[in-house]
């Protein structure tokens, strides 16, 4: 399974291009601080689907699936953090919000898939 064929990755990498849109209009000072939280929580998540699935490992890859997961999570909380902050508008985080949810589903389900993998690779089912 190539990184690259998946819509989990694919959704990702285009999430990131929508990082970085909405932060161009954050505050100055905010470039070393917030945003750049931000920008890297967001680049964390394809990195890291990519980074697991070129695992050897079932159980590496899925360790990996996990940390983009934590990444994602970690992003929908700066984001709600802008968004109190003012720096993040209703409806741009509504939109962000609607992606973070597809993506976790998308990131929740390859690790299921994963998990049945190794099930049945070390003979569990």
């Amino acid at each position: 399974m190539d990184h690259k064929d998946l819509d989990v990755w694919k959704y990702s990498i285009d999430f990131v291009m929508d990082v970085y849109k909405i932060t161009l209009d954050f505050p100055r000072e905010e470039v070393y601080g917030l945003t750049s939280q931000i920008k890297r929580s967001a680049v964390s998540v394809p990195s890291n689907i990519a980074e697991g699935l070129a695992r050897q490992t079932k159980k590496e890859q899925i360790q990996f699936l996990y940390i983009a997961l934590g990444s994602l999570s970690e992003l929908e909380t700066q984001l709600i953090i802008s968004k109190k902050l003012g720096f993040l508008q209703e409806t741009a985080y509504n939109d962000m919000q609607f992606k973070i949810e597809r993506i976790r589903k998308l990131l929740t389900g390859l690790i299921k898939y994963q998990k049945r993998s190794l099930k049945r690779v070390n003979g569990d089912l």
